[in-house]
């Protein structure tokens, strides 16, 4: 087997700066290694970069039943095997992504074993794929305890297992998995490019980061964390604008506006947020919906609406009547139309990358904000397509509350129960898929009643 200087060498020539690329995990079992796939898939699909996880263990699971934890030893030759089929139909299944519509493919399992993520090497190499290994380290007991209680123990492989059965069959495969262990080597293995996760993200050790790809991985990781927190998203009050049919524009808060705006920060209050940090717009409505809100008030040029150009003020009679071209070529593809002078929504998901960003960096926040940007916003954490996004259901004066868990986060809708105009405009000819959560619509779950909590998982 070639060791990892070879690899640097031999192959395709010089990779091409957007070469497709195999995110590898590496680490041991209860180390975050499938959160941190995920959240990386559900990132580089919002910004555009079509990406796959592909989990090694549900391979496994097809294939054979699980019974004990002696399926993971070492010395047993006949799950050896099988496990090594596993992870290579789990490889043909990410070159057929990868030389199909793919850009980036996340080969998710614990690649322990030097041998193991050589033969990833060599696979790459025939195929002209890039590679980029991220390891996560953990050595905090409690972490891992609680992500072994959390995730393993409820997971597919222990359905039907009592809870500390579950916990001690766990526990003895991540032993069997330490006694065959090779972290990637700052040495031996100088020629990776790779990032280590120490602690769930108290401190990273970086190398030899290739392109642009790599760079962004390197800099969403650097950004995330686990710690307990949630997310008020709201828009901002009715305004006077909203009331006439016309979009964008700078106008204040209709009397409806104003009564929500008191209406929001008793809501606040009440939930007895620690912490709070309070994010606007720049734009007048939505700081006068802030007003009332006892907590620190930051304001972002990234939050302000969606730009319409030249439609700036008018409504959409006016749009169609005055620019019926560019009326119906927003209707044929909402996501990438750009108004003229103005924005898309694929323009709007760049504006909001940095506030995405310092979102997965922050704690306790509300942002009030407007309607495309919440669509855009909400998109991220439900894993929306480009396609459905311009078509989330967001309403006036209506609070959702987003709580990150393992792998999703948890929603609750709160409508505060003050009148507004429907400034929704459903997709044009044909019937939406989507169901309402309290006039909030995501196609991830139905049938919520008012304060109802729902689980969202990512795909």
């Amino acid at each position: 087997m070639a060791n990892s200087e070879d690899h640097a060498r031999k192959g395709c020539g010089p990779k091409l700066s957007n070469a497709p690329t195999i995110v590898v995990m590496v680490g041991l079992p209860a180390r975050g290694k499938t959160y941190i796939a995920k959240k990386l898939t559900r990132y580089f699909n919002w910004v555009g970069l079509n990406t796959k996880v592909f989990n090694v263990g549900q391979y496994r699971r097809e294939t054979v039943h699980f019974t004990s934890h002696d399926f993971f030893r070492a010395d047993n030759e006949e799950a050896m095997k099988i496990r090594k089929q596993c992870a290579m139909e789990a490889l043909k299944d990410v070159c057929k992504w990868l030389k199909g519509d793919g850009m980036i493919a996340v080969y998710d399992a614990t690649n322990t074993t030097r041998s193991r993520r050589n033969a990833i090497l060599d696979f790459a190499e025939e195929h002209c794929f890039r590679v980029f290994f991220i390891e996560s380290i953990c050595d905090d007991p409690g972490v891992v305890e609680q992500n072994v209680a959390e995730v393993k123990v409820n997971g597919p492989d222990y359905r039907d297992v009592e809870p500390d059965e579950a916990m001690h069959d766990f526990n003895k495969r991540i032993s069997h998995y330490k006694d065959t262990y090779e972290a990637i080597d700052p040495v031996l293995d100088e020629e990776l490019s790779y990032i280590k996760v120490v602690d769930v993200g108290r401190r990273f050790q970086v190398n030899r980061v290739a392109d642009h790809i790599q760079s962004r991985i390197v800099y969403y990781l650097m950004n995330i964390h686990v710690a307990p927190r949630s997310i008020y998203l709201c828009r901002h009050g009715e305004s006077d604008m909203n009331i006439k049919g016309r979009i964008g524009g700078d106008s204040s808060l209709s009397p409806n506006g104003e009564q929500f705006s008191i209406k929001l920060a008793e809501f606040i209050e009440g939930q007895d947020i620690n912490d709070l940090k309070v994010w606007t717009s720049e734009l007048k409505r939505t700081s006068q919906t802030a007003e009332h809100i006892k907590a620190p008030v930051e304001s972002w040029k990234a939050l302000n609406e969606i730009s319409a150009g030249v439609c700036e003020g008018m409504t959409y009679a006016e749009i169609q009547e005055n620019f019926s071209d560019e009326f119906a070529l927003r209707d044929q593809d909402k996501y990438h139309y750009r108004y003229p002078m103005g924005e898309s929504y694929h323009d709007l998901v760049t504006r909001l990358e940095p506030v995405i960003m310092e979102l997965e960096r922050s704690e306790n926040v509300l942002v009030i904000c407007h309607q495309a940007v919440m669509r855009c916003i909400l998109a991220y954490y439900f894993n929306e397509t480009s396609d459905s996004l311009p078509y989330i259901r967001c309403p006036l004066h209506t609070v959702v509350k987003l709580t990150p868990v393992a792998y999703g986060c948890k929603v609750e809708s709160y409508p505060l129960g003050v009148q507004a105009v429907d400034t929704h405009r459903p997709k044009p000819e044909a019937p939406s898929s989507q169901c309402d959560l309290n006039g909030f619509s995501s196609p991830t779950q139905c049938e919520v009643s008012d304060y109802d909590t729902v689980d969202v998982k990512s795909s």
